[in-house]
């Protein structure tokens, strides 16, 4: 039986997009949102919740990466205001620890790469790009910060 855990397939998910087998990404981060959703927020304990929004925040962002190689960039803007929206609204500082992580754990250039080359190469409407360069700002920000921590 296969291993259904949100976090299993988010890592499928970011194993895929090194493959380039972006269809396959996709599915995985699917399965890992709609295995995430349900979890009701109101009944965890706060160490759960925080586990359950990096998941979530990893797995919007191989989405956003693989249907933006498939060239879906209807679906990667929707994605992309969704992480936007949900992991700055809480102001938390809990965005930009998990794009912290994901730096340290060498994922986010895959996906920083991703959105370069989408947004240098290719012909978006306005919204999508408006969306899409302000994420690529926060991760170019992570990487900076913390390349300067870390050194």
């Amino acid at each position: 039986m296969a291993d259904r855990r949100p976090e299993k397939s988010c890592e499928q998910a970011c194993e895929s997009l090194k493959q380039q087998d972006y269809e396959v990404a996709v599915k995985h981060c699917t399965e890992a949102l709609l295995s995430l959703s349900q979890y009701p927020p109101a009944h965890l304990p706060e160490a759960c919740q925080a586990e359950i929004d990096r998941i979530k925040i990893e797995t919007l962002l191989y989405r956003i990466a693989s249907f933006l190689q498939l060239k879906k960039y209807g679906q990667a803007d929707e994605d992309c205001r969704h992480v936007l929206g949900e992991g700055l609204a809480k102001g938390d500082g809990s965005f930009r620890a998990v794009l912290c992580c994901m730096h340290l754990k060498g994922k986010l250039q895959i996906v920083s790469n991703v959105l370069s080359k989408s947004l240098m190469g290719e012909s978006l409407n306005g919204m999508v790009t408006k969306d899409l360069t302000r994420l690529k700002t926060l991760l170019a920000e992570t990487e900076v910060i913390m390349s300067i921590l870390v050194e």
